[in-house]
């Protein structure tokens, strides 16, 4: 098997391992790794239909991550997919409404980061071993309500491991606070900030920036690395349920052998979107990718213009996980459009950071057509929710709800009558409140608790653990600081 190697999007790293490029999670000039060649499969997707989801992920992860042994990444998959999940699919397909909706929220934190953050720490410190690090590993993210908890309840408590959590405070549900406030492990840290999620991803992006930064720590014998959609250990496990979800098609005879499909995602940073590109890069038939935003729209107008302009007002939404207006791993996207001229890139990200804008060529354009967008404000996404229960029984979260209107736009404006798997990236119970207020209208002054009931007795489901859990658990973090404080802060965490 061909080795992969992977370099910076900005050109000022090249040929790192997989293992290598994981460990370091951004590079440092500030770009994101990305593999020197997305290869194509060496199996036919057909042989794969039936079998169970660990088998599908090591055959699409070995040709990414090549310089882990079988042994190594099947070790790694067999731990990240067990019982964490509640369901032995690991990723239900569903129809209803004439789509599928594949649900990722399966795992401990209920939301789709679970499905690579399970396998990350795994995957961080097997690379550590192969390496030869002896640095403790201090993950620093940033986190629009879900990547926080999902990275906590991976890494608490890994040896040789911490991890810094920054959220944007009043920009996530209280219900999303209270899962990382409460996260347990003596090697985890959350900081809420004074800003929005932009500024929390901005300030991690500094701190891993600076150089002197770097040696202070390493004088203290930490290293940091990242666990956001950022580091490529973060997309490669997502493009697997992209695969299972067209194998579970063919499983179920709904479509034929080679038959494409469409995949419609709800998008913010862009990493989820992103695998399923590279899903199709690799073989996997599929015709379109539907790029759903909420009023935070700055995706959409990309696609619809190739002008990608931050320079506008920041909506709060009742889809806080999109409430995003710098998709970092648009980049990579870019950086492909442009022919993997990282000199190119380099550009843009110059005109992004100095002027919040940049516009790609018509020939990048040309490069991206697998891609359209769509969006829906608020109205239309409780709307939708509200309908699709009416209709089926099914209730879907919020950002779900996002991308099942901007289907039911693209199916109407488009006839597209492509068979479509809407990915639903976060169980309803999480963002109760919005849900059973687009459902039932008006929920008054009743409690978050007393709406997660009425959710259970509506939806005919049991409450997931991941929220029971919080019902009575120990708020054990409280530190806040401003933007320009988060070194400093990261600093006082580590003890230094």
């Amino acid at each position: 098997m061909k080795e992969i190697l992977y370099s910076s999007t900005r050109g000022g790293e090249k040929g790192l391992t997989a293992s290598q490029a994981i460990l370091k999670g951004l590079a440092g000039d500030g770009g994101l790794f990305m593999p020197d060649v997305i290869p194509a499969f060496d199996f036919d997707p057909e042989t794969l239909v039936g079998k169970p989801y660990q088998e599908v992920a090591w055959q699409v992860m070995k040709l990414l991550l090549t310089d882990y042994t079988e042994e190594e990444l099947r070790y790694c998959i067999e731990h990240a997919y067990d019982e964490k999940f509640d369901t032995e699919e690991i990723a239900p397909l569903v129809r209803a409404d004439g789509a599928y909706y594949l649900e990722l929220f399966h795992g401990k934190t209920i939301a789709f980061k679970d499905m690579a953050l399970s396998i990350l720490p795994y995957l961080m410190t097997t690379a550590a071993k192969k390496n030869g690090v002896t640095n403790k590993i201090e993950i620093l993210t940033a986190t629009s309500g879900d990547t926080g908890k999902a990275a906590m309840a991976g890494f608490a408590d890994v040896p040789g491991t911490g991890i810094i959590v920054f959220y944007p405070k009043g920009g996530v549900s209280r219900f999303q606070e209270l899962q990382m406030i409460t996260q347990k492990g003596d090697n985890t840290g959350v900081v809420s900030i004074h800003g929005n999620f932009d500024d929390a991803q901005t300030g991690v992006k500094k701190i891993f920036g600076d150089k002197a930064f770097a040696e202070r720590l390493a004088e203290n014998g930490i290293q940091l690395s990242s666990a956001n959609s950022i580091n490529i250990g973060r997309l490669v496990p997502q493009i697997v349920y992209y695969v299972w979800a067209w194998l579970k098609l063919r499983e179920n005879g709904e479509i034929a052998e080679k038959e494409a499909v469409n995949f419609c995602v709800p998008t913010g940073n862009f990493g989820n979107i992103l695998a399923a590109y590279f899903a199709k890069k690799m073989g996997l038939p599929v015709k379109k990718l539907i790029c759903a935003s909420n009023d935070n729209k700055v995706l959409y107008d990309f696609f619809t213009t190739g002008t990608y302009d931050r320079n506008r007002e920041f909506i709060l939404t009742t889809s806080p996980s999109m409430d995003i207006l710098i998709s970092s791993n648009l980049e990579r996207l870019i950086y492909l459009s442009a022919g993997e001229d990282a000199a190119s890139d380099r550009v843009l990200m110059r005109m992004l950071a100095s002027g919040g804008k940049y516009s790609i060529t018509r020939e990048m354009k040309k490069n991206i057509a697998d891609f359209t967008g769509g969006s829906a404000g608020q109205d239309a996404v409780a709307a939708r929710i509200r309908e699709l229960y009416e209709k089926t029984g099914y209730i879907i979260d919020t950002h779900t709800g996002v991308a099942s209107a901007v289907y039911e736009q693209y199916r109407a404006e488009t006839g597209d009558t492509t068979k479509t798997v809407i990915a639903s990236t976060a169980s309803p119970f999480k963002f109760s409140r919005a849900v059973m207020g687009a459902i039932q209208g008006d929920l008054g002054d009743m409690d978050d608790w007393a709406v997660i009931d009425l959710l259970k007795e509506k939806g005919g489901v049991p409450i997931p653990p991941a929220v029971e859990e919080i019902r009575t658990a120990e708020i054990r973090h409280n530190c806040e600081c401003d933007p320009g404080e988060m070194e400093e802060t990261v600093a006082k965490l580590l003890g230094l």
